[in-house]
């Protein structure tokens, strides 16, 4: 797992931008991978841990996990 901030997050489209501790390209963040139950969104400047992977137009988060 790795760790880093939301840079944004847009609620009402359900994805985002996270960017990570290790100093790498931001990585597209959506809703769906967000772990937990409930409404699931993230807030600016919030620290997450996320399995890095590549998707369909370029970096992505998976297994978000709000710290």
């Amino acid at each position: 797992m790795e760790t880093g901030i939301v840079k944004w997050f847009n609620a009402d489209k359900g994805f985002g931008f996270i960017m990570p501790d290790n100093g790498g390209k931001d990585l597209f963040a959506h809703f769906s991978e967000i772990q937990g139950s409930g409404y699931k969104a993230l807030q600016e400047n919030q620290r997450v841990s996320f399995v890095s992977g590549q998707g369909a137009k370029g970096p992505q988060a998976t297994k978000i996990t709000p710290l």
